[in-house]
């Protein structure tokens, strides 16, 4: 039987030990970087049964996130994307590249997240039982906004086993259009939604 060697440059021929390479000189300092090595052993057993099992596709959360300005045909920009659930609604967007914060995406001109400016306000079109119940910051940020704008630094999308759809408005503050959801989405989205 042979053996794998790995070091931290990838695979490594193997080189039986001797006593010259297990010896450290006394006057060889070594600075460089240090390889590691990791033998293996055996391989696991391939499995004998024929039938291959589907993995189960992990719960997420599916959400479309609708652009406040229009495309140059008129339609709605809406952006698809899934994530698992027990996350903030801002970390979601961030981590995937929707725009949250508008014309104040720059440095000092929001808090980071904790809730204290009110510039990251969402508009929950569809989804409002998956997310977490409004904070008090919240409740006091928008206490003259509807009732289904939200915070998104503050609010929770889901547990970690939910599975549903949320639609949001993006910078509902800026929205200069109306539209129907139910049109945008793909029929496929809809239907696995449906299935649920």
């Amino acid at each position: 039987m042979s053996s794998l060697h790995l070091n931290s440059y990838g695979l490594a021929p193997f080189q039986a030990p001797t006593t010259k390479n297990l010896r450290p000189s006394r006057h060889a300092i070594s600075s460089g970087p240090t390889k590691l090595k990791i033998s293996a052993i055996s391989t696991a057993p391939e499995s004998s049964t024929s039938e291959a099992k589907e993995p189960e596709e992990p719960p997420c959360v599916h959400l479309a996130f609708v652009h406040s300005v229009l495309l140059p045909d008129g339609t709605p920009d809406v952006h698809f994307r899934n994530a698992p659930g027990a996350q903030k609604l801002r970390d979601i967007m961030l981590d995937t590249n929707i725009e949250l914060y508008g014309p104040y995406s720059r440095a000092l001109l929001n808090c980071g997240g904790g809730g204290t400016c009110a510039t990251c306000m969402v508009e929950v079109i569809e989804g409002k039982e998956l997310l977490s119940p409004r904070t008090d910051n919240e409740k006091e940020k928008l206490k003259k906004k509807p009732k289904n704008w939200r915070l998104a630094c503050q609010t929770t999308v889901g547990d970690p086993d939910s599975r549903g759809l949320v639609v949001i408005q993006q910078l509902p503050e800026w929205k200069a259009h109306e539209w129907n959801y139910e049109k945008l989405l793909p029929s496929e989205m809809l239907s696995e939604i449906q299935s649920d």
